[in-house]
């Protein structure tokens, strides 16, 4: 059976991409863009989620090195946490198929939500750079592998959890943030591909071109960060985090 889309819903697809790109350089989520889209355009789920691994990791590669290249961010600082975070995320791959991830289901939109809540009535939460709560190293490990693991395991929401961490344990602003979230999702995301790839379930072709499209986006929201800083990385997190939750509500609730 062939599983390449149609050349309108490929069209389609690679315009998702582009936008699921730009916005989840800013504030993560871009998976409620494409991952429905690939859906709809009639893949199976589990050569969808494996399409979307590959097109994803695109986009994560291309805004942290937009971000490393704009200033925003010191790889070498954070490798140990990148490591962390890769061993997470096998961690959190293998465990797929052992554990039931039903509870996610119902707990990550809870946790969005209060999120969401606390953005709305901390309106700085991190517009400046605050103070540091765990040490440098400590919360790269400790995060990277909590984190991982979930990114491996189930995802949703991974680029938010990871921004709120970083600005209220790490001290950074929501502009440095995001920037090392960008790295930590690259980090499991291609973790997580290499799994779906042993698996066979990429379609290679449509994940390609949706991946192109999705760093083309991915550099361009990079670059919209780094001219407006916190402030415009807040505005996006806020329409994004409401945007999981409903997506999250309606998929697994519904």
């Amino acid at each position: 059976m062939n599983q390449v889309p149609s050349p309108l819903a490929f069209a389609l697809l690679v315009l998702a991409a582009a936008v699921a790109g730009f916005v989840d350089s800013i504030a993560g989520g871009g998976g409620i863009i494409t991952l429905p889209a690939l859906l709809a355009a009639g893949l199976p789920p589990h050569l969808a989620l494996g399409t979307n691994k590959l097109q994803s990791s695109f986009g994560s590669l291309a805004a942290t090195l937009r971000y490393r290249a704009g200033g925003a961010l010191k790889l070498g600082a954070i490798l140990p946490g990148l490591a962390a975070t890769a061993l997470g995320a096998a961690l959190g791959a293998v465990a797929v198929g052992a554990i039931n991830p039903a509870f996610l289901r119902v707990l990550i939109p809870i946790l969005l939500a209060c999120i969401l809540v606390f953005l709305l009535i901390k309106p700085r939460f991190g517009v400046s750079a605050g103070r540091r709560r765990i040490p440098h190293l400590p919360f790269w490990i400790g995060a990277g592998l909590v984190l991982g693991f979930y990114d491996g395991f189930f995802g949703p929401g991974t680029g938010t959890f990871w921004a709120i961490a970083l600005v209220a344990l790490a001290g950074l602003d929501l502009g440095a943030a995001t920037a090392n979230t960008k790295a930590a999702n690259f980090a499991s995301n291609i973790v997580s591909l290499g799994v779906f790839l042993s698996a066979g379930t990429v379609i290679a072709p449509v994940g390609l071109a949706m991946g192109l499209a999705q760093a083309l986006g991915a550099l361009l929201g990079s670059r919209m960060v780094l001219k407006n800083g916190a402030p415009f990385v807040r505005i996006v997190l806020l329409v994004m985090t409401a945007g999981m939750i409903v997506y999250l509500v309606v998929r697994y609730w519904l």
